[in-house]
C-alpha cells in the first residue's frame, strides 16, 4: 500500500513543484486583497453598497490580460531579460511591482479619497494579472507534458495557500489585531515568496519549433521584398506579426482549432451557473452566514484541496483528455446534490455532502483543464496562447452567469429543477471532448 503511494504521490516529489507552489503563492495573495477583504474594509470604513460594486470593475485586468500577453513573449526587459532570462526577467519585475502595488494600497484611505484606492487597486489588479501571465508561461515551459497536471495542482495548491489562507484569513485576523492599512502593508511582504522561488529557480530551458521559426522566417522575408514602404514602418509591421498575428495564425492552422475552441467555452458552463446562485440558494433555505462560512470554509474547501492532488495524480496517471473526461463527468454528477439538498431543505447533513461533493470535483475538473490548456500552447508563444485559452474558458462564467438569476424566476423558484438543468448543461462538452479525443488527441 505503501509502495502504491509512493508510486501515485511520485510527480509531487519533483523538487519544481515547490517552486510552482511559491509561484502560486504569490499569484493567489493579492485575489483578498482586491475582492473579499477590501470589500470589508471599505464596509468598515462607510463607503456605501453601491461603491463597493463598483470596484468590482478594477478586477477586469484579469479578464482582458490576453490583450499584453504577446509583450511578456516578446519583450525584452533591460538589464533583467539579460541577466535572469525572458521568463523569470518579467516574474521579477511584476513581483517588485506587485509589492509596491499593495504596499501604496495600504497607504490609502477610503474615508478620505475613494478615488485615490480604486486607483491603487487598479494599480495592484493590472500588475497581478500580468504576474500571472508569467507564472502561467513559467508554469508550461518548465514541466513536461507528464507533469502538466501535477504542475497545475501544485500551482492552485500554492493559490489557496496565498489567497485563501494567508491574504483571506491571515489579512483578517491582522487587520483585526493592527488594522487594515498595517495589515496590507505586512501583506505586501508575502510577494518575496515568489520572488525567492524566481531567484532559486532555473530559466526555462524551451526551443520554438522549427516549423514555427521558419513560418516566422518566410512572413519577415515576404515584407522585407515590400520595398514600396520605408524600412521603419516595414520593422514595425514585422514586430507587430510576431508578437500579435503569429501566436493567433499559428494556433488557427491547426485540425480541429475551431472545435476546441468551442469546447473550452462551453465546458464550464454548467458550473458558472450553480456558482453564481449558490449563495442566494443557501440563504433562500435558511442557512445563517456563520453556518456557510463554516461549511464553504472547513468542508468545501478541505475538499477542494484534496481534489486537487488527486486531479494531479489523475492526469499523471491516465493522461489529460481522460481525466478532462471523467472530472467533467463528475462535477455534473455532483451538481445532483444540490437537487437533493433542495428537496431536502436545512439539512446540515445534505448541505455539507452537497458542497463538499461540489467542491471536490471542481478541484478535479480545474487541474484537468488547465494541464490541458497548457498542453495545447506552443512554446513559442507560450504566454499569449495561454492567456487567450483561459480567457476564452472565463468568458462563459462571467456571460453565462449573468443569465443564472433569470433562470431560477423563469422556474418560479424550482431550486431542484435549476440545479437538474446545471447538471445537464454540464454536460453540453462532454461530446465535444469525445470528438476531440478520437480525432485530435494530445502527443505522447
Amino acid at each position: 500500500m505503501i509502495a502504491l503511494l509512493q508510486k501515485w504521490f511520485a510527480p509531487y516529489r519533483d523538487r519544481r513543484m515547490l517552486t510552482l507552489l511559491a509561484l502560486g503563492f504569490s499569484s493567489g495573495l493579492p485575489a483578498p486583497l482586491v475582492f473579499s477583504n477590501l470589500s470589508i474594509w471599505l464596509r468598515d470604513e462607510g463607503v456605501s453598497r453601491t461603491d463597493i460594486g463598483l470596484f468590482a470593475l478594477a478586477a477586469t485586468p484579469y479578464a482582458i490580460n490576453f490583450l499584453w500577453a504577446p509583450l511578456v513573449d516578446r519583450l525584452q526587459l533591460p538589464f533583467l531579460t539579460a541577466r535572469f532570462g525572458r521568463r523569470r526577467g518579467w516574474a521579477l519585475m511584476t513581483q517588485s511591482l506587485l509589492m509596491l502595488a499593495i504596499a501604496l494600497l495600504s497607504l490609502t484611505n477610503p474615508s478620505e479619497s475613494l478615488w485615490l484606492m480604486a486607483a491603487a487597486v487598479l494599480f495592484v489588479t493590472f500588475v497581478s494579472a500580468t504576474q500571472d501571465i508569467v507564472i502561467d508561461a513559467y508554469r508550461i515551459e518548465i514541466l513536461d507534458l507528464d507533469q502538466y497536471g501535477s504542475g497545475s495542482a501544485a500551482g492552485i495548491w500554492g493559490w489557496h495557500l496565498g489567497g485563501t489562507l494567508i491574504g483571506g484569513a491571515g489579512g483578517l485576523y491582522m487587520a483585526q489585531a493592527f488594522g487594515w492599512n498595517s495589515a496590507y502593508m505586512l501583506l505586501s511582504f508575502g510577494v518575496l515568496i515568489g520572488m525567492l522561488a524566481v531567484l532559486m529557480s532555473p530559466e526555462p530551458q524551451v526551443s520554438p519549433p522549427e516549423e514555427t521559426l521558419a513560418e516566422e522566417e518566410r512572413a519577415l522575408a515576404l515584407l522585407e521584398r515590400w520595398t514600396f514602404l520605408p524600412e521603419i514602418p516595414r520593422r514595425i509591421m514585422g514586430w507587430i506579426y510576431l508578437t500579435i498575428v503569429a501566436p493567433l495564425a499559428e494556433f488557427t492552422q491547426r485540425s480541429g482549432w475551431l472545435l476546441i475552441l468551442v469546447f473550452i467555452f462551453v465546458f464550464k458552463l454548467g458550473d458558472a451557473l450553480l456558482g453564481r446562485m449558490s449563495g442566494v440558494f443557501y440563504r433562500e433555505l435558511g442557512f445563517s452566514l456563520t453556518e456557510i462560512a463554516e461549511v464553504a470554509k472547513v468542508y468545501g474547501l478541505s475538499a477542494n484541496l484534496i481534489g486537487i492532488v488527486i486531479g494531479g495524480i489523475l492526469v499523471a496517471r491516465i493522461g489529460i483528455l481522460k481525466a478532462l473526461f471523467l472530472s467533467g463527468l463528475a462535477t455534473a454528477a455532483t451538481n445532483l446534490a444540490y437537487s437533493w439538498l433542495a428537496m431536502s431543505g436545512q439539512s446540515t447533513e445534505v448541505f455539507i455532502v452537497a458542497v463538499a461533493s461540489d467542491n471536490f470535483t471542481t478541484g478535479l475538473v480545474t487541474v484537468a483543464l488547465v494541464a490541458y490548456l497548457s498542453s495545447l500552447c506552443n512554446s513559442a508563444y507560450t504566454a499569449t496562447q495561454y492567456a487567450l485559452l483561459a480567457s476564452l474558458a472565463n468568458l462563459a462564467r462571467i456571460w453565462f452567469s449573468a443569465t443564472s438569476g433569470m433562470m431560477v424566476d423563469a422556474l418560479d423558484g424550482d431550486w431542484a429543477l435549476f440545479f437538474l438543468l446545471c447538471a445537464i448543461i454540464a454536460l453540453i462538452g462532454l461530446p465535444l471532448l469525445l470528438i476531440i479525443m478520437k480525432r485530435h488527441p494530445l502527443p505522447r
